[in-house]
């Protein structure tokens, strides 16, 4: 392998642990702003459990029709509230899990490039060692014909 490849593939391995390092970024925020969204979700169903605690004494006391409706409206808009949160804490989810994968395609690919550069790595020592075999097994042969040359004129 020549030192360009190699410079070649580690530049493809800076690239790859680079995107890697961007999809974990975004993984944590997406789960941050998962977080979030679950939050204020939370605080959504805790909020309607007050109110209808609130208003269920409330109710037990004689009300005026009026304020029937504002209490039944805003419970409606609430409850609306709460369903717009839950969607948007199920997309999140969902943007998680994608960024999830994301991630771990990233993560796949670095290990490939390392494997790969592994692999060359290995062929190229390989090579170098039956290289310096062949050289040392030449080197034995011509020292083994000069001692017979030698033998042959004494």
């Amino acid at each position: 392998m020549t030192p360009a490849s190699l410079q070649s593939l580690k530049t493809l391995l800076e690239h790859a642990e680079g995107e890697r390092d961007a999809a974990q970024a975004a993984l944590r925020e997406a789960e941050a702003l998962a977080r979030r969204h679950a939050d204020q979700a939370s605080e959504l169903q805790s909020y309607r459990a007050q109110f209808q605690a609130r208003w269920t004494a409330q109710f037990r006391q004689p009300t005026v029709p009026a304020l029937l409706q504002c209490h039944h409206g805003f419970s409606q808009r609430l409850d609306q509230a709460i369903a717009q949160q839950d969607a948007q804490c199920r997309q999140q989810g969902q943007r998680v899990a994608r960024a999830r994968e994301q991630l771990r395609r990233c993560e796949q690919r670095v290990a490939a490039v390392r494997k790969l550069i592994e692999r060359r790595l290995a062929a190229q020592q390989r090579l170098a060692q039956r290289r310096d075999q062949k050289q040392t097994d030449e080197a034995a042969q011509r020292a083994a014909w000069a001692r017979a040359i030698s033998a042959d004129i004494t």
